[in-house]
């Protein structure tokens, strides 16, 4: 069975203490994941080794980098090399998300030295793709997230592309009003899949965690992970909270 995985995003949320307790209070619900089952903690940057320490002895719980820069050192005030992430013993980084194309200016061309950064460091990259509001509706979604993949993805080898992940945002679904269905998440994750399969082939396509990143709670959670091509969610909002992301956690197939 493909990895199922639940993976919080605090995005730029909570002080230390607070980002502690809420690590302490998931992991005091004593959750057993299966060997299949994975829970990640995408936390801001001052907060790693912390995070780390939290979940050490935590079967299947580890921690994410929210970014990492696409070159490997040199004079960029302020920024994280994924060799830095590496040697504090970080092995998964979030590279794409859509507030960082949108508000740091993120091309596809930069994701994919990012990616490539990341591999070369032992970090596997949750790689984000999903299209704006305005391309949804001119219906033109499709071309436009397979085209996210080829340029960022499609130049890694079968062997290498199968260990990422994938997070899937409606965009067009996150503070608009819209709604995105579990019908239309299947849909698209299915479409990925399915472009992944065109390049790799059916087997490497079925070994690839597609996750859900679309305002994913408790209460959604249950439906949106039984659909056979979701693979679990990029929780932002409902993961900082503990009976939340605890419920979530336990909706994973």
């Amino acid at each position: 069975m493909r990895k199922q995985i639940a993976a919080a995003n605090w995005k730029m949320n909570l002080s230390y203490q607070e980002g502690e307790k809420l690590l302490d209070d998931i992991l005091e619900a004593g959750i057993q994941l299966a060997p299949h089952q994975y829970t990640l903690f995408a936390v801001p940057f001052p907060y790693l080794i912390m995070s780390k320490s939290e979940v050490a002895n935590e079967a299947n719980f580890y921690v994410a980098a929210q970014n990492c820069h696409h070159k490997k050192s040199g004079a960029y005030t302020g920024e994280v090399s994924a060799e830095m992430l590496q040697s504090i013993g970080i092995t998964y980084c979030v590279l794409g998300h859509s507030e960082r194309r949108e508000y740091n200016g993120e091309t596809n061309a930069m994701l994919a030295e990012k990616v490539n950064s990341c591999l070369a460091n032992g970090i596997t990259p949750v790689f984000c793709c999903g299209e704006p509001l305005d391309i949804r509706e001119a219906g033109t979604q499709n071309t436009f997230v397979a085209e996210q993949l080829r340029e960022s993805l499609f130049h890694l080898s079968a062997e290498v592309i199968q260990t990422l992940i994938i997070a899937y945002e409606p965009i067009w679904a996150i503070g608009t009003g819209k709604t995105a269905s579990t019908a239309q998440a299947q849909e698209m994750h299915h479409y990925l899949r399915a472009v992944i399969a065109e390049k790799y082939g059916t087997a490497v396509a079925d070994e690839i965690p597609i996750l859900y990143g679309g305002s994913v709670k408790a209460a959604n959670a249950p439906e949106l992970f039984a659909s056979p091509d979701v693979d679990g969610g990029l929780v932002g909002g409902a993961s900082l909270s503990a009976p939340e992301f605890i419920a979530i956690i336990r909706a994973l197939k």
